[in-house]
């Protein structure tokens, strides 16, 4: 979740300093008009890759969830069958 947030600021503060410099750098050419345009522009790309980098980031997250799950499932199945292999050999007359 930490490196979701990372990314997530990270990528919001990308997208303004882009955008200020693109409205600093074409003040002097361009209309108010097209600078709002160029501005709407940047914050649609910024959002879009926020949201690729959230659906790599969840994605990831999940499959190492899965995997982590099935191990731990996997490690109890065995040390079941290992506990009860050491109770039927106590319990088994000699």
């Amino acid at each position: 979740m930490r490196l979701h947030n990372g990314i997530l600021a990270s990528s919001l503060a990308l997208a303004f300093i882009a955008g200020a410099s693109a409205v600093a750098t074409s003040q002097d050419t361009q209309s108010a008009k097209q600078d709002m345009k160029d501005a709407g522009h940047a914050t649609k790309n910024a959002a879009k890759d926020t949201g690729h980098a959230t659906k790599k980031t969840a994605t990831s997250t999940g499959h190492k969830v899965k995997h982590g799950t099935k191990k731990a499932a996997h490690k109890t199945a065995q040390k079941t069958r290992h506990g009860a292999e050491k109770v039927e050999d106590k319990t088994n007359p000699q």
